[in-house]
């Protein structure tokens, strides 16, 4: 069925509003995919906290005009659907390459990760960093040691001191 003008309209604001408030948007080839594919696909992406959007060509370029995503226009040819996500860039990588694997008429076409247009093979080298989480955790992590270790020298003092008393206390008593 065809969009009336109204609801094409519509539609390019909701993405536009959706483009400004996204780090990262990569562009995919789904020709070949059916529709259990890509239902499981939208599930996989939403749980990333992204989104998976089939739209058309005309409407994908419109949207992509005058924000960070502008490079991805020129590979809007053909059948595109669009990833994108305001969280982390690297979760939404590491969804949309292990459904590649599992999936291989799925392809990407061109990514934009904060500002940064990158290549496709580039997706798959950013897919396998840390997420936020882990990297998160990591620099937590290296911020404590520090702390941590100025405690166990202070703590060494009294310890290797009691130690000691405690091995002359126990020399006395063996006299």
């Amino acid at each position: 069925m065809a969009l009336t003008r109204a609801e094409k309209q519509t539609e390019l604001a909701t993405l536009e509003s959706e483009l400004r408030a996204a780090q990262s948007a990569i562009l995919l080839d789904f020709k070949g995919l059916n529709v259990p594919q890509v239902t499981e696909l939208r599930r996989q992406v939403r749980a990333a906290k992204g989104r998976y959007r089939v739209v058309k060509n005309t409407l994908v370029k419109r949207a992509l005009q005058g924000t960070p995503f502008a490079p991805l226009s020129d590979q809007c040819a053909g059948a595109t659907a669009l990833a994108y996500t305001g969280g982390d860039p690297v979760a939404l990588a590491k969804v949309l390459t292990t459904f590649i694997k599992t999936a291989p008429a799925l392809s990407i076409k061109a990514a934009v990760v904060q500002g940064k247009a990158i290549r496709a093979a580039e997706v798959t080298d950013l897919a396998s960093l840390p997420g936020k989480a882990e990297l998160y955790g990591k620099l937590l992590f290296v911020l404590q040691a520090p702390m941590v270790q100025l405690v166990s020298v202070l703590n060494a003092t009294p310890r290797d001191f009691v130690s000691v008393l405690a091995a002359v206390e126990k020399q006395k008593q063996g006299e």
